[in-house]
């Protein structure tokens, strides 16, 4: 079993590194893009509520995560954090479409709200990117039974994740007027 994990390792984390540094470079460059298409034909607001919809149903999930592990209910955690993961995924295949279709909207809030949205939006921004090795890292360990170096990173992992979540949900409640 160790030498079919070290093989693995010898895979999975090459992937798992180059997608942490392709992933928020892609989406960079995706808005800052000079012009959209948009593939779908979709509202302004549409793919900033799905997305909301999303990260509010990823913070559930994590929250029953967690509430699993504490309760040593493994299959159930697992289930709940691979649903996580898949929101998460789909999540950033529909914001990179968003980013490709949808100019960005300016925030018009005014006064102390501007200020703590940026830091929300800031600190979501910063998180986002740093979530994305936690997770792959979090669930490959997982997944291949390494149940020790799981719990390790996971303690980074879930509140992270939880964080970019929740706030990724306030971010599109700040931005729901002027959509």
């Amino acid at each position: 079993m160790k030498a079919s994990l070290i093989k693995s390792d010898k895979t999975m984390v090459p992937i798992i590194i180059v997608l942490s540094i392709v992933i928020p470079i892609v989406v960079i460059v995706l808005m800052n893009l000079p012009t959209r298409y948009n593939l779908l034909g979709l509202d302004v607001g549409t793919f900033p509520f799905f997305h909301a919809v999303i990260n509010g149903l990823t913070a559930i999930l994590l929250f029953l995560g967690y509430r699993f592990i504490k309760q040593k209910k493994k299959v159930e955690h697992k289930t709940v954090m691979i649903t996580a993961f898949g929101l998460s995924a789909l999540f950033l295949v529909s914001y990179v479409i968003s980013k490709l279709s949808i100019d960005p909207v300016p925030y018009g809030g005014e006064g102390f709200i501007r200020y703590l949205y940026f830091f929300i939006l800031i600190t979501h921004i910063a998180l986002s990117g740093i979530i994305i090795p936690l997770v792959l890292f979090t669930i490959y360990r997982g997944l291949t039974g390494e149940y020790d170096k799981h719990k390790k990173i996971a303690r980074w992992t879930f509140p992270i994740w939880m964080y970019v979540a929740v706030t990724g949900v306030l971010v599109y409640l700040f931005m729901l007027p002027y959509y």
